[in-house]
């Protein structure tokens, strides 16, 4: 089986605005270990703590329940990589391709990508404030 790493800050803003569709109308926090909390319903107040306390919520996973549930976006194209999405329509995480070994079955990208969500979870650190509230 291939090996599950982890690294900070697997993704950029640059990534995930590309792979946004609407991404320009949205405000969305990206946290270090890749994954980003898109507000759909954001207030002016503090966009990271929005963001935060949403993950604290929906980003821990608890096995054997929809929380460690997930589904893989393979990006063929630019940027590249894997989506891993859970059970929260607007958390997800970004696998870069260079952090699979050669011919990893989507199913290792989407374990990685839960287990950096669940890292993301616990440290909460926020690496990007993506604010278009005009």
């Amino acid at each position: 089986m291939a090996e599950i790493q982890r690294s900070s800050q697997v993704s950029t803003p640059d990534i995930w605005r590309s792979i946004l569709i609407g991404g320009s109308k949205k405000s969305w926090v990206l946290f270090e270990h890749g994954t980003c909390v898109i507000l759909m319903n954001p207030t002016p107040d503090d966009l990271a703590t929005q963001a935060t306390d949403i993950l604290k919520e929906w980003g821990p996973v608890r096995a054997g329940s929809s929380a460690g549930d997930f589904n893989v976006i393979d990006l063929e194209d630019n940027p590249g990589g894997y989506v891993v999405t859970g059970h929260h329509n607007d958390v997800l995480n970004y696998v870069p391709a260079e952090a699979m070994e050669e011919g990893a079955s989507d199913m290792v990208a989407g374990l990685v990508g839960r287990g950096n969500r669940d890292v993301d979870a616990s440290e909460l650190k926020v690496v990007h404030i993506e604010d278009n509230l005009g």
